[in-house]
């Protein structure tokens, strides 16, 4: 096991924006409370300094009902080919538009779903304001990894320099 290294308030918010911007995709469960949970593959827009996170949703999507109905929510990101890291978070989201937000972050893939643009009657926005969450965060991309756990294997001794840890915002 690596370094346990947990973070809290402003440590923890920079830890969710460096892990939720290096990832385009995360999968969003909602209906947390019942079995099996909702989930889908959303694309995160934005990470605000707060470390609010935006998302850009259709109105009457199924992940909006379930948003309605509880608000509670889990994130699950995890790195693109090259990369080795993980976040999984924890809190709220609330379904609102609010166009300021949605130029800032509008970007011409977004007008694949939306081909009216940020006038489209069906675009609504996610915020999702996080509480907690769990991170693991290596130190080297995914090749390096291998190497040492090879490594180790063969030596008998652990290589790992991994951090991970609670994050409590």
């Amino acid at each position: 096991m690596g370094t346990i290294q947990h973070l809290f308030s402003r440590e923890a918010i920079e830890k969710i924006q460096k892990l939720a911007k290096a990832v385009d995709i995360t999968m969003f469960c909602t209906n947390l409370g019942n079995k099996p949970f909702n989930t889908c593959p959303m694309s995160t827009q934005g990470v605000d300094d707060d470390g609010t996170i935006w998302f850009f949703s259709t109105k009457g999507s199924d992940h909006n009902q379930d948003i309605t109905k509880d608000p509670d929510c889990q994130l699950i990101y995890s790195t693109k080919a090259g990369g080795n890291d993980y976040l999984s978070i924890f809190g709220k989201a609330e379904i609102v538009f609010d166009r300021a937000k949605a130029e800032e972050l509008w970007t011409e893939m977004v007008k694949v779903w939306f081909p009216e643009g940020v006038d489209d009657p069906n675009l609504t926005m996610i915020r999702f304001t996080p509480s907690e969450g769990y991170y693991w965060d290596t130190k080297h991309g995914k090749l390096v990894s291998l190497a040492k756990m090879a490594a180790s294997i063969v030596s008998g001794t652990t290589m790992d320099d991994s951090v991970e840890g609670k994050l409590k915002v």
